[in-house]
């Protein structure tokens, strides 16, 4: 569980970077069960990226908890690693990914068993986000010899970095797939299903991200949406892309304001071996939304 929370902890962090610049900026709220408020309650893109990076956190999380032994109940992969490749070997601890797959899926899909359009989504969007680990693992290296020749070369699988995963599902996130919910008749009742809306768009891998609400435009605060606005974000006065104040803003303006900050400088490399700096004051030019 130790190593459950961390990924839930890991993913919100993740979110949070990847839109730092945008309307909506993967805002929590403290002491609150529903740590992103009303947000999620609809069937968003924001509501399919929480999923996929949570649930891609929480497998990571686990999966390098066994690999450096801190869980008792699993350790080194050993199932998937086949003959060396010429001019190395196998050795140290290849992470072993599938079981932190399994733990999330476990922990992530217990609640999303119910014949309703809204647990699809989520199923398939946790899936999504593990999947992405499991697509990109890789062999990593570590060369063995004197003065740092590479006599022998022992190599291992491992995780890529979380960064690399956010990055690759904030991809997903900007070219998700738009569905429409359909009910069919079964022998256990009325079940909902997920179409793509548009066929003339791909259709949608078991790697994208799909969602069937659209989003609120996240510009004024909002309590039924989970919205806080934009006001007094800070803004990009140079840039034309959501960042910028323009589009950040909304169309409201910013204010500008000076701000001094005390910062390193003229540091200087004294033999053997120490650096020294002086501190100095810059003013900064800092512009907010209105």
């Amino acid at each position: 569980m130790p190593s459950v929370a961390e990924g839930v902890k890991l993913g919100i962090q993740e979110c949070q970077h990847q839109f730092r610049g945008r309307r909506w900026n993967c805002t929590t709220i403290k002491d609150n069960l529903a740590i992103f408020g009303p947000v999620l309650d609809k069937a968003t893109r924001e509501s399919a990226f929480v999923h996929a990076i949570a649930s891609a956190g929480v497998a990571f999380a686990v999966t390098r908890s066994c690999a450096e032994g801190t869980s008792t109940m699993c350790g080194c992969d050993s199932h998937h690693k086949g003959p060396p490749g010429e001019g190395w070997k196998w050795g140290g601890c290849s992470e072993d990914a599938e079981f932190g797959v399994l733990v999330s899926r476990e922990f992530a899909d217990a609640r999303e068993n119910r014949p309703d359009a809204r647990s699809a989504m989520n199923r398939h969007n946790n899936e999504a986000g593990r999947t992405t680990i499991l697509d990109h693992m890789h062999l990593r290296c570590k060369c063995h010899g004197l003065s740092g020749s590479c006599e022998v070369k022992t190599c291992w699988w491992a995780q890529p970095d979380f960064r690399m995963l956010g990055d690759y599902l904030k991809d997903k996130y900007d070219s998700a797939s738009e569905m429409v919910v359909e009910k069919h008749r079964e022998s256990r009742g009325w079940v909902e299903t997920l179409r793509v809306k548009y066929n003339f768009f791909k259709h949608p891998t078991e790697r994208d991200l799909v969602y069937y609400e659209g989003s609120p435009n996240f510009c004024e605060p909002n309590p039924e949406t989970g919205s806080f606005g934009t006001r007094d974000r800070a803004c990009n006065v140079s840039s034309h892309g959501i960042e910028g104040c323009d589009l950040l803003c909304c169309g409201r303006g910013h204010n500008t304001r000076t701000e001094k900050r005390k910062e390193k400088c003229h540091c200087i490399f004294h033999w053997c071996c120490y650096v020294s700096c002086q501190e100095c004051v810059r003013v900064y030019d800092v512009h907010t939304c209105k």
